[in-house]
């Protein structure tokens, strides 16, 4: 049981209409996901409105729903228990609070212009060696995925990990008060949603709104190679913070890359975790991957984890959908490899996901071929930014390049055929034109914003045969 019901009356002031159940089991505010047992909280979002899907709700087996005074007459339909509320997102929050308040867990909140999915992942993982944890689902990381994350935490875990993103300055800092973290972490800064901001610094201040949030007696990890560790660890100390902590190559680093082996397939890691040298294997390519491992041990150490079973869970992550995960696919006398980074991009990471290309080794006579979107929410800064993928795309040893979207257009023009395979207007024109283009033992990177839709390229790929992953 997650939640006792009167344990939830109590927390979000509702008032209670039907049989009350002793409790439910988990909280969900999706009827296409909902489990039999859950509560169902009927939010009202920019689309859709919960309490338009309480049928649904009843029929997927919700034990009790909470909802709007103001829509109660509408919903007479309706057999199962009500928690009445004057604002169901606001009793949302409210249950994210009482579930803060009641739980023993060491709390790690995550942010960053880049990677902050993979790096949560990568927390729960290693923090799940030492103990129960609990970590927010997929990307759920705004202004109503943070709260229901935080209300779903089992009051048994031991540790627990939150993943806080933002489009917009004031966005981190509700967020990050709900959580109220004992390490509060920022992977990168970089110009991801920069059509929002002025500029990079802009970004920084924003995502520095993590601090505010941290415990009397919490602590903050800071990239030291990134130019704005400077920035950055000084909004920690105003904030109250009063230990820093830092990640990366330099020799201040407190969690310090001393050495790095590569492969297609992942890295073999030498570093200083708080002065315990350790020796650890990413079976995920990048080196963007091992500094977010870097952190990561950190935060565990400084959690009270076990370093030692965190660095042996490590060799178990594997990349996600659309964030590296690598394909195997059956295709005429041979295979092409596709390197699904789908879900989302920016200057940074579309920079690393090049890096990735370049160290898989085609087969026979293929080649490496990036299919490269959109990167979007960039601004004014756009074009320039699009245009400067060129550089680091022949650095990479890429050998084909097809293009979709209106935003990376500019990048055409810096590019020469026959290297350049071609400029497309969207996802699906480009497939056509790739599959004719194939030849086996390829190596293909697909990389785009999500709106772009590009995991349908790589849907495309992979129905030509039943694939396999790499790792």
């Amino acid at each position: 049981m997650l939640w006792a019901v009167d344990d939830m009356i109590a927390a979000i002031g509702a008032r209670p209409i039907g049989n009350m159940p002793e409790g439910v089991d988990g909280i969900s505010i999706d009827t296409r996901t909902l489990q039999p047992g859950d509560a169902f909280f009927a939010i009202k979002g920019d689309r859709f409105d919960g309490h338009d899907f309480m049928t649904f709700a009843m029929k997927a087996g919700a034990t009790l729903a909470v909802v709007s005074e103001d829509k109660l007459v509408a919903l007479g339909s309706v057999h199962i228990p009500l928690l009445v509320v004057r604002d169901v997102m606001e009793a949302m929050r409210m249950l994210a609070r009482a579930a803060r308040k009641r739980s023993l867990a060491n709390i790690v909140a995550i942010t960053g212009s880049v990677g902050k999915t993979t790096t949560k992942e990568m927390m729960r993982t290693v923090l799940g060696a030492s103990g129960l944890v609990h970590a927010s689902t997929a990307s759920f990381n705004n202004h109503w995925g943070v709260p229901l994350s935080l209300a779903r935490m089992p009051i048994n875990a031991e540790f627990a990990v939150f993943e806080i993103g933002m489009n917009h300055p004031d966005e981190i800092r509700p967020l990050v008060k709900l959580v109220s973290p004992h390490i509060a972490m920022v992977t990168n800064i970089a110009p991801a949603h920069l059509g929002n901001f002025k500029s990079l610094a802009a970004i920084a201040r924003a995502k520095a709104e993590i601090f505010e949030g941290v415990t009397k007696k919490g602590d903050a990890i800071i990239n030291r190679d990134s130019r704005y560790f400077g920035q950055l660890s000084k909004a920690a100390t105003a904030a109250g913070v009063k230990k820093i902590y830092s990640f990366g190559k330099r020799s201040k680093s407190d969690f310090r890359l001393l050495s790095l082996k590569t492969n297609r397939y992942g890295s073999n890691v030498h570093a200083s975790i708080g002065g315990t040298d350790v020796h650890f294997e990413l079976k995920a390519p990048g080196e963007h991957l091992v500094y977010n491992a870097l952190a990561v041990l950190g935060a565990a150490k400084l959690a009270g984890a076990e370093l030692d079973k965190g660095i042996e869970a490590l060799a178990n992550v594997m990349p996600g959908e659309g964030r590296g995960k690598q394909h195997k696919i059956e295709f005429r006398d041979g295979e092409i490899t596709v390197i699904d980074e789908s879900y989302n991009a920016n200057p940074v990471s579309v920079k690393a996901a090049l890096g990735v290309l370049a160290s898989v080794k085609p087969k026979g006579k293929g080649r490496r071929v990036a299919i490269l979107g959109d990167m979007l929410e960039l601004g004014r800064n756009s074009a320039k930014l699009h245009r400067e993928l060129a550089e680091t795309i022949m650095e990479c040893k890429t050998d084909v390049v097809l293009l979709a979207g209106p935003e990376i257009e500019p990048l055409a023009d810096e590019l020469v055929r026959p290297f350049f395979g071609g400029h497309y207007e969207n996802a699906e024109e480009l497939l056509k034109a790739l599959k004719r283009k194939l030849l086996p033992g390829d190596v293909i990177l697909v990389k785009a914003s999500n709106g772009m839709k590009f995991a349908t390229i790589v849907d495309g790929l992979r129905e030509l045969q039943p694939a396999a992953a790499v790792q």
